[in-house]
């Protein structure tokens, strides 16, 4: 999870252009932007109020105070009612936003003909993603007409215009959802694509994929490779996995047992499992690798291994 000021950031530079008029709505939210980054809500949220009226964006920025919580309490109601305000404003990422709050009927009756509208006005603006936000409503045909094919072609422009969660989307699609065929090549071939560029839930998907050969001729060393980017970067449900596979690799020929570089990775991904899951069966398979590493891994290795695996869980719990 981003911290706050970073996905302000990001939606900012999604929600304001490069004009004149729009450097100035910025301008004046600078002392707002320093009190989020100093998660100082209060006084964040005040500065924002202050110059709503006249800025869309900080009718903007108030929406994801209320969505996000920050400060306060998670408010899905009144964090609608500013993106529909800041949307009216011309603020893109709002305009997709107050369709999604369209589409769930949040605050108001759902509206999908209305939803379907601001999505366009989104796309228009430069938000591609919405394209995929206005798919899943043909996909699902609950308030709208279903049109799968429709559905599927509107996710795949914003995939194919450089959408990396367009590409996650598509992924789960065609992999498991009740309501499009399956497709497991096309999955693996999303997911790959959404993998290239970073998002570590295609990564750790297309990993399990290549494991188990999925959509494909199985590949473990891939699978371990584009797993162990995703565990890199903190995603939990890689960890015993990686450690899992790390014990599948080839033995050392000199030898006939595993490498001193796997074992080390072995002992350290389990750990980060074993401090991330509360799952029985997967801790069943941790405390089995546990009792298997004491028979092959010098114990002294231990206190170096465990300062890394600490790092690690602190480095990635930090958001």
């Amino acid at each position: 999870m981003m911290m706050a000021a970073a996905l302000l950031t990001s939606m900012m530079s999604a929600g304001a252009g490069a004009g004149a008029a729009e450097r100035d709505l910025v301008t004046e939210l600078t002392l707002a932007n320093k009190a989020l980054a100093a998660q100082d809500y209060a006084l964040a949220y005040q500065e924002n109020v202050r110059v709503a009226a006249a800025n869309p964006l900080a009718r903007f920025n108030l929406g994801l105070m209320e969505r996000e919580g920050w400060g306060r309490a998670r408010n899905p109601v009144a964090a609608c009612s500013w993106f529909e305000q800041a949307a009216q404003g011309n603020i893109p990422a709002a305009q997709q936003f107050f369709g999604d709050c369209l589409a769930s009927g949040t605050g108001r009756a759902a509206d999908g003909k209305a939803a379907l509208a601001w999505y366009q006005k989104a796309v228009q603006s430069g938000i591609v993603y919405a394209n995929c936000s206005a798919g899943e409503l043909y996909i699902r045909g609950q308030l709208v007409g279903q049109d799968v094919v429709r559905g599927l072609t509107l996710c795949a422009q914003a995939a194919q215009a450089g959408s990396a969660p367009a590409m996650l989307r598509l992924g789960d699609y065609y992999r498991s959802d009740p309501d499009v065929r399956q497709d497991l090549a096309a999955a693996r071939y999303w997911y790959q694509q959404a993998a290239e560029h970073r998002m570590v839930v295609a990564q750790y998907r297309l990993g399990v994929m290549l494991g188990q050969g999925e959509g494909g001729a199985a590949n473990p060393g891939l699978a371990l490779s584009w797993l162990e980017h995703a565990a890199a970067e903190g995603y939990a449900p890689a960890y015993l996995p990686v450690a899992i596979l790390y014990g599948n690799t080839a033995p050392d020929p000199a030898t006939g047992a595993l490498t001193p570089a796997s074992l080390a990775k072995i002992y350290m991904w389990s750990r980060a499992a074993k401090a991330t899951t509360s799952n029985p069966a997967d801790i069943a398979q941790i405390e089995g690798i546990e009792q298997l590493l004491q028979q092959v891994m010098p114990p002294q290795w231990k206190p170096e291994l465990d300062r890394r695996v600490a790092e690690h869980l602190a480095k990635s719990t930090v958001n």
